[in-house]
């Protein structure tokens, strides 16, 4: 169980850990803002906390965390949201091995590991060389920021419109069916995604001339002027015919009309296919992350 913490003005260096997102952001909202890119997942993620409550993700609380450094500031935050990874903003080695020290003092479950390259590896080195406990990678990420939203081409036929209630049932089947080709073990119903999304109209989708929707593209709320494009999905009978790219470039728009000053999205490295079509709607490369999958460490 995450603990439970009360927060305060003044905190002693090093790492402090609640279940509370609202401790949490008091002390760590400005540190997040500071770099909206990069802090880009620990930014949506409790923001959907703070708006769903702390079963959001599952059934266990959260694990939210923030390191004070000697001089009283905040460098750097972690956030844990079983059944997902635990993930951390960039960390310097020293920081590293003090979150590891941190973690195993508190007796916390650490099953997998996600974050920008350098700090994934690291901790990983450090995990293993403490725990004994082996590691094998995951995923391979890059993060994307939109400089210049550039339309495909060519545009397929047809247009993008918002997802409204009456698409709710096709949503659920396509998140389910994103779930299965990305290879990601989410714990979240597809009918609770839908409702959220639909709440504050986070779906676009692309429709042929004949009204047929072929692809959508999710868009998360917009926090510390940032939103992040997730998910894209398009059936596989209709792939390849430019309806990703469309859709993609549309939500991007509405995003940005809708006051996302900017604009962010993961590829899989993996898909050389997705990264080069990011990167000719005008995404451009931030930095490469890594997740990592550990055995289970009993305490």
């Amino acid at each position: 169980m995450a603990p439970e913490t009360h927060a305060s003005d003044t905190q002693g260096s090093g790492w402090h850990f609640t279940s509370d997102v609202g401790q949490f952001l008091a002390h760590s909202r400005d540190f997040l803002h500071s770099r909206p890119d990069l802090h880009t997942v620990h930014l949506t993620v409790t923001e959907q906390l703070r708006r769903r409550g702390p079963r959001a993700y599952g059934d266990a609380p959260p694990l939210l965390g923030h390191l004070v450094r000697e001089d009283g500031s905040v460098g750097a935050a972690l956030l844990h949201t079983p059944p997902f990874s635990l993930r951390t903003t960039p960390l310097t080695a020293g920081e590293t091995e003090t979150l590891v020290t941190a973690l195993l003092d508190l007796g916390h479950p650490v099953t997998g590991f996600a974050a920008e390259r350098a700090t994934a590896e690291a901790f990983v080195t450090a995990w293993e060389r403490r725990t004994g406990v082996p590691a094998r990678l995951g995923e391979r990420q890059r993060l994307y920021r939109l400089a210049e939203l550039t339309d495909p081409s060519p545009m397929p036929e047809g247009r993008a419109r918002a997802a409204g209630e009456a698409d709710r049932e096709l949503l659920v089947r396509w998140y389910g069916g994103f779930v299965v080709d990305a290879g990601v073990h989410d714990g979240r119903d597809g009918g609770d995604w839908a409702d959220f999304r639909l709440s504050y109209g986070g779906v676009t989708l692309w429709e042929t001339p004949d009204g047929t929707p072929v692809s959508m593209a999710g868009v998360t709320p917009t926090v510390g002027g940032q939103a992040r494009i997730a998910p894209v999905y398009t059936p596989p009978e209709l792939r390849g015919r430019g309806y990703a790219g469309a859709v993609t470039a549309e939500v991007g728009r509405a995003a940005l009309a809708a006051g996302a000053g900017e604009l962010l999205l993961f590829t899989d490295l993996a898909n050389p296919t997705s990264n080069a079509l990011y990167q000719r709607i005008g995404y451009r490369e931030v930095a490469d992350w890594a997740e990592y999958h550990f055995e289970e460490r009993r305490i």
